[in-house]
């Protein structure tokens, strides 16, 4: 099949949600389209909430009333989806489903794209990205969480911190 999987907003009624998901997996399941829908996912947080009992911690659905599915769009794939018991459609324009980004596919952690990082602090990097390029530098600090890194680079004779992301410098070789 020459058609990519793409991330597409389900709207559904709300509460209906852990339903929805349980549904259409069943579904992929009894019909054997794992070909065409591969993923179903509700995007969930952690909370920590303060009470005079103590800290309680829970999760919470970052978007209620909205499933996330990764799949490929055909006309059986929008049907089965569609005809799901709590889904009243598709999120785009008109009958037409408007699939994500690849940046608000990022933005919302549905997807982790793994980044090997092979350098530490106190290491020299290069800049591979941005307006730094080429420019060479130090690992001041390391967020892997954050996919952030901070670098000290020497610019007109001052040491000038820099924060990129961790695939914006490679390792210099010695």
């Amino acid at each position: 099949m020459a058609e990519e999987a793409k991330w597409y907003v389900v709207h559904t009624y709300s509460g209906y949600e852990n339903t929805v998901k349980a549904t259409i997996e069943k579904t992929v399941e009894t019909r054997h389209l794992e070909n065409l829908i591969h993923v179903v996912s509700i995007p969930m947080e952690t909370v920590t909430e303060l009470t005079d009992n103590g800290p309680k911690t829970y999760d919470r659905k970052v978007f209620p009333g909205y499933v996330l599915v990764k799949m490929i769009m055909t006309d059986e794939s929008w049907y089965i989806i569609k005809n799901v018991r709590g889904v009243t459609g598709f999120v785009g324009s008109g009958t037409k489903p408007t699939p994500l980004t690849e940046e608000e596919v990022l933005q919302l952690g549905v997807e982790k794209h793994e980044i090997v990082v092979n350098y530490d602090v106190g290491d020299n990097v290069k800049i591979t990205d941005g307006p730094l390029t080429s420019f060479i530098g130090v690992v001041d600090s390391l967020d892997i969480d954050k996919n952030k890194v901070r670098v000290i680079v020497s610019m007109f004779g001052r040491e000038t911190p820099v924060e990129l992301e961790l695939d914006q410098v490679e390792t210099v070789n010695p």
